[in-house]
């Protein structure tokens, strides 16, 4: 099985984020391992429990899971590890900003397990990072990973943002150049998405922000991609990038449709067909969980239609893709025809240009037989087809 661990808190939120965050200035470090220690001693008698094995790994996401105090990220290790066999191979990420990175918190972190961080680092350019609402500066990044590396972690991930509006004049390859002189073993690249509720949200809504449009940030896209395998990095899946045997074991264990459970505010699990997820807010969660109730806010069974859709989307977002006989021959060759998919041994493969209409490719394919001269449309947010 897998584990996540929701750590909601932030010293800010950054213009683009929709997540379950609490913008603290003090973080309640001690009360939150003491909720979520909790909910996971609850999860011991669940029914499917003795259907799964032991944890394989373990991934503290946020928020800005690095704001907890190290001694809160060793205690929930070892509460993990009192109630569940962990495996000593274990892969245990903690996500970071690269202003929480300090030698002395670094050493605790790998003294506790943690054995990759993924470092949000989103730009290296500052007048991006402050319209982003980033709380680090340009050097941090590179003092982050020296620290990262004197502590002895050798698996280490880099975030960057893509499609940055044009009026910021940010440099793309420039910041793909300063990503790869850190010599990271992972990199993930997301397109920036304008998202309601959020200051970018707000912008775009008055029109004080214009988006980049989808050709140039489809163009960034299609060069990280090419720019990564020089490089020497298997681009494995839609947004992410390892180099050989440093792939996210723990994301792979989400693409693959295995048991994973997750804790604390709007945290979500899975476990064959059902589906589960925490209430969403951390003062919402806390209060449910001081007063004894359950933190689960809702769920649902998927059915055979929901699956069909599920196994087609995080099937074709890697590299591995489908199983051939799961894919209705008229579109598989549609696909090929047009250079958005490709087979390989049996599979049926979407290239880098497919990558960019995923989700309507997914939508065709997890829904069956279509009619033959149906275009797949629009996908992944970036491109028309």
């Amino acid at each position: 099985m897998h584990l996540y661990l929701h750590v909601p808190f932030c010293a800010r939120r950054c213009s683009y984020c929709d997540f379950s965050i609490a913008v603290r200035r003090t973080v309640p470090s001690q009360e939150f391992a003491d909720l979520i220690r909790a909910e996971w001693r609850g999860w011991q008698a669940a029914a499917w429990w003795a259907e799964v094995g032991p944890v394989e790994t373990i991934y503290f996401g946020g928020g800005t899971p690095s704001r907890l105090d190290p001694a809160a990220v060793t205690a929930l290790l070892a509460a993990i590890r009192a109630e569940r066999v962990v495996q000593p191979d274990a892969e245990i990420t903690l996500e970071a900003n690269p202003e929480d990175v300090t030698g002395a918190a670094a050493s605790e972190w790998a003294a506790a397990g943690i054995n990759r961080v993924s470092l949000g680092v989103q730009s290296f350019q500052a007048g991006v990072l402050a319209w982003m609402h980033r709380s680090h500066g340009p050097e941090a990044p590179a003092a982050a990973m020296a620290a990262l590396r004197g502590a002895g972690i050798r698996n280490v991930s880099l975030d960057l943002i893509y499609a940055a509006p044009e009026e910021l004049g940010r440099d793309w390859d420039a910041d793909l150049s300063a990503a790869l002189a850190l010599e990271p073993e992972h990199l993930s690249f997301y397109g920036l998405t304008v998202e309601e509720r959020t200051p970018l949200g707000r912008w775009v809504d008055r029109g004080a922000v214009q988006p980049m449009i989808e050709q140039r940030a489809a163009a960034e896209y299609l060069a990280t991609n090419a720019r990564l395998a020089e490089a020497g990095f298997r681009h494995y899946e839609v947004s992410n990038a390892a180099r050989p045997g440093f792939e996210s074991r723990h994301n792979q264990a989400y693409w693959r449709r295995a048991t994973y459970l997750g804790l604390g505010p709007s945290a979500h699990s899975a476990h064959g067909r059902e589906r589960w997820w925490n209430i969403r807010d951390w003062a919402g969660y806390r209060s449910a969980r001081v007063a004894g109730r359950s933190a689960v806010a809702g769920s649902e069974t998927l059915d055979g239609s929901q699956v069909a859709l599920e196994e087609a989307y995080l099937g074709l977002r890697t590299d591995r893709g489908l199983p051939t006989s799961q894919v209705d021959p008229a579109i598989a060759a549609e696909l090929v025809s047009v250079g958005w998919a490709r087979p390989d041994a049996g599979r049926l493969v979407l290239t880098t240009e497919g990558w960019l209409r995923l989700d309507a490719i997914a939508g065709r394919v997890g829904a069956g037989p279509a009619e033959p001269s149906r275009a797949p449309g629009r996908a992944h947010g970036i491109i028309p087809a």
